[in-house]
């Protein structure tokens, strides 16, 4: 793990590691045998996580962002489920283009990828400053919903916005 200091401080290693631990004892229900697949799996967790996140996350953010994105799954998701089983179909599709405030990489990646997992949206295109979505109906405000998201995920990121 020597290489993951030059990327990251070891106080971001440390605290990922201890992140987790903590899912996997949830997880096994603090079984102690656990802990001989527990311990390589929490290191390789963690040395994934610096290699392919390497912008350290705000961990009381993340644990703020998760149930933000569960609700707002479950509305949109009970709101397309209504839609599909209507007699006759409510939507009227739309690409509306977002102008992002993100700073360019990561963040914008993430953002998109979020933006894709919410129901009733899907991000068509990453273009320079601007995030492309496609909205099963035009007439929600889909302006504001996805100003939330991307503030949510400059607080993950302990990024500024403005």
């Amino acid at each position: 793990m020597g290489s993951l200091k030059a990327k990251m401080p070891w106080s971001v290693i440390v605290s990922r590691g201890l992140f987790f631990a903590f899912v996997w004892w949830i997880l096994t229900d603090g079984a102690a045998a656990s802990w001989s697949i527990g311990l390589p799996a929490v290191l390789l967790a963690v040395a994934a996580s610096a290699r392919y996140t390497p912008i350290p996350v705000v961990w009381s953010e993340l644990l703020r962002f998760v149930p933000f994105f569960l609700l707002r799954s479950w509305l949109a998701g009970t709101d397309v489920a209504r839609r599909a089983f209507q007699r006759h179909i409510s939507i009227d599709p739309d690409l509306i283009v977002y102008p992002l405030r993100l700073p360019a990489g990561f963040s914008r990646v993430l953002m998109a990828n979020i933006v894709s997992l919410l129901p009733g949206t899907l991000s068509a295109e990453l273009g320079q400053d601007v995030l492309k979505v496609h909205v099963l109906d035009r007439r929600k405000n889909f302006m504001a919903e996805l100003d939330v998201v991307e503030q949510r995920v400059a607080r993950m990121l302990g990024l500024p916005f403005g």
